[in-house]
């Protein structure tokens, strides 16, 4: 039997967070299964574990924001709860890459490219980006790599 995609994954855990009476935990479940049921509805495709990991990625990114402007704002008990659904979120991604790991990544994408200069920093990120999803912060990766262009 194969692995189960990352779609049954999130609806196992649902259910298990039924079972168990976790609230807040199954709330933020439901958040990732109603953007997972959004996508298939709005463009007629089945969510595949690639696109899965981008939605999760996204979610994460947004609480983190939000998160930051709640801290901003001096709402401290609003930006818990934002940090309480990201970490219900990363359960679902792959373990998170080490900046080291990402730097040898990055160096191996631009030497395999032949890259040099900022004009090949889309061709590498369009290299990087599928290897990366959901294991780094894009942003960050961005950064690294305009780093390394730029010598």
């Amino acid at each position: 039997m194969s692995d189960p995609t990352l779609v049954e994954t999130v609806k196992a855990a649902m259910k298990a967070a039924m079972k168990a009476r976790e609230k807040e935990r199954l709330g933020t479940i439901r958040l990732i299964q109603a953007e997972f049921k959004r996508i298939e509805v709005d463009e007629r495709i089945e969510v595949d574990d690639a696109r899965a990991l981008a939605v999760l990625d996204k979610m994460v990114k947004q609480r983190k924001d939000s998160a930051s402007q709640y801290y901003d704002a001096g709402r401290n008990e609003l930006a818990e709860q934002e940090e309480r659904e990201i970490a219900v979120i990363q359960e679902f991604l792959p373990a998170q890459l080490s900046e080291a790991e990402i730097i040898e990544m990055v160096d191996a994408a631009i030497s395999a490219s032949g890259a040099s200069g900022m004009q090949a920093m889309g061709p590498v990120m369009g290299q990087l980006k599928p290897q990366l999803q959901g294991r780094a912060d894009m942003a960050e990766v961005s950064k690294i790599v305009k780093a390394r262009l730029a010598g």
